[in-house]
Parts: C-alpha cells; sequence; structure tokens
C-alpha cells in the first residue's frame, strides 16, 4: 500500500478530477477560479508522480485513457465522500461540549437531561465524564464544572455551584435498628464505604484503619449506599434528590466542609455561541445547590 505521504497532492487530484468531468482545462478552470495553464500544470505533474497518462490531449479538448476513467471514478468518489462529510459536520445540530466529574455527571446531569431535551430540543450535550482536569482549548470543552480552592485566571468566566459540605447517609432499611441521629461509635459499628477522596479520617478526625469497601469514584461508593451496603460520606449537593425520596436518610448532624468548592467554568467571549450561553444559564439554574438538607427522624 502506498503511504500517505507519497499521495498526489490535494490540488492536483482536484484539477484532474474537474478537468476529467469536463474534459476541457478551460472548463475546469473557470470552475476553480484559476488559470487554464494552473490546471494543465497540476495535471501535468499528477501524471509525471503516476508515470501514467490519464488523458489524451485533442485538438478540440481531452479524452480520458483507460487509466484516467478508472482513476476518475475512484477520485471523483473520494471527492464525494469529502464533500458529504463536511456538509454532515456543517448542518449538525448546535452540539456544547461540557467536562464533568463522573459523580456530578450521574447525580446531578444525567438526571436532568429529559427536562433539557424538552427546552432545547436543538442543543445537543456532549458529555465528558472525567476525573482529569480538560482543558477547554486541547479538549474542545465548551463548559466545564471544576473542583477547586484557587483563583481562576482572567481569561475564564467562573460561577460558584455549590461548597463541598459532607454529610453521612445511608439506605433507610441499614440503619432501622437504630435511633438517628447515629453517635460515633453507633458509625463505626456499620460498614463505611470509602473513595479516592478519602474523606472519612477528616470527618472522624482519626487515621485508624476503617472498615468497609474501597471505591475509585464517589458514585460507586454512593451506589453502594443506594444498594444498603454501608455508609457514604457525600457531598450534599449530590444526594439531595436521593434525601428527599427517602432512597437515603442523613444519620449524624455533623458535617465537614472542604475547602474546594465546585464552580462553572467557561472561556470568556465577547460574542459566545448562543447555544452555550443557553447551556450555561441553564446549568446555573438546575446545578447551582442552595437548599438545606434535613436531618431524618
Amino acid at each position: 500500500m502506498i503511504s500517505r505521504r507519497k499521495l498526489p497532492s490535494l490540488n492536483s487530484l482536484r484539477a484532474f478530477e474537474t478537468a476529467g468531468r469536463r474534459l476541457s482545462f478551460r472548463a475546469a478552470a473557470d470552475e476553480l477560479g484559476v488559470t487554464q495553464g494552473a490546471i494543465a500544470q497540476q495535471v501535468r505533474a499528477l501524471e509525471e508522480q503516476l508515470g501514467i497518462p490519464l488523458f489524451q490531449r485533442l485538438a478540440r479538448g481531452l479524452a480520458l485513457t483507460p487509466s484516467g476513467m478508472a482513476y476518475l471514478i475512484n477520485v471523483t468518489r473520494a471527492f464525494d465522500l469529502l464533500t458529504e462529510a463536511t456538509e454532515s459536520l456543517l448542518v449538525q445540530p448546535n452540539i456544547v461540549t461540557i467536562s464533568v466529574t463522573p459523580t456530578v455527571a450521574s447525580k446531578l446531569l444525567i438526571p436532568r437531561l429529559g427536562e433539557l431535551h424538552a427546552m432545547f430540543p436543538d442543543i445537543k450535550l456532549n458529555t465528558l465524564a472525567t476525573e482529569a482536569l480538560s482543558d477547554l482549548n486541547r479538549d474542545a470543552v465548551d463548559i466545564a464544572v471544576r473542583l477547586t480552592n484557587t483563583s481562576f485566571p482572567k481569561a475564564l468566566e467562573a460561577q460558584l455551584l455549590f461548597h463541598q459540605e459532607l454529610i453521612v447517609v445511608a439506605h433507610p432499611h441499614l440503619v432501622k435498628d437504630f435511633h438517628l441521629p447515629l453517635t460515633t461509635q453507633q458509625l463505626l459499628s456499620l460498614p463505611l464505604l470509602q473513595d479516592a477522596h478519602n474523606n472519612w479520617p477528616k470527618f472522624l478526625n482519626s487515621n485508624s484503619q476503617l472498615f468497609g469497601p474501597v471505591f475509585n469514584q464517589t458514585t460507586l461508593a454512593l451506589d453502594a449506599a443506594l444498594a444498603g451496603q454501608g455508609v457514604a460520606l457525600v457531598c450534599k449537593a449530590f444526594v439531595e434528590d436521593d434525601l428527599n425520596n427517602g432512597r437515603l436518610v442523613q444519620i449524624m448532624t455533623e458535617t465537614v466542609f472542604l475547602e474546594s468548592s465546585y464552580y462553572l467554568v467557561r472561556k470568556r467571549s465577547l460574542s459566545p455561541k448562543e447555544s452555550v450561553d443557553i447551556m450555561w444559564n441553564w446549568c446555573l439554574e438546575k446545578l447551582k445547590h442552595s437548599q438545606s438538607m434535613v436531618l431524618s427522624k
């Protein structure tokens, strides 16, 4: 197979394809907006590179050689594919790419996607769920949710979504034999679901070894809590719906505030895309957390 580096130039292929369709260097020049001599030169260079004559030069125009006819069919097909790919890209709906952590995606964003689509059916949301910090330029991200305790550069616009207030939650069935709120001793008798953030030592003010499974993502620890597998220490904003619907209960009055908070971030622009503006305002309205939780009795 020939190396892509040795393929003919796009200009020479375009000149050949147009001339082959029109069977005229002059007509090809008019279609491409160049001189007749430029078309003839590009075709001649292509024939020299391939070592194969593609046209017969006649007194009143051009005729394709058998090799030229076969080549024209495939080159035309290739240009048709490029045209279709470009048209498909340009007619895509308004796409907005948002970068969020897996927990923000599963607990805050995904439950509201139906509402988003009903309100803005022409906007297609592309969600990147990752623990890695996305580069808004490199990763072509329009909006990001970032967890940080540092200030943002002037090139970025940031709005606070919510602070990290950690609360202790469990499935109601797991604590049905206890009177709430639990004491620390009662808490330690239950499996403590741990994640990569490892916030239990801060909450308990202890570095003692803990009893319970360890997960690499907070969303997995929350899923385990919802399944009644143990007690989770989570950001209050992530369990609002579960507490309101009775799927989880807050089992201790003590809470812990962490220094880092969740922010909505985008690049500053004098003329932002309308679809990005719409998604930005929707996220501020739907993801911003301000309601307080009530301890279950």
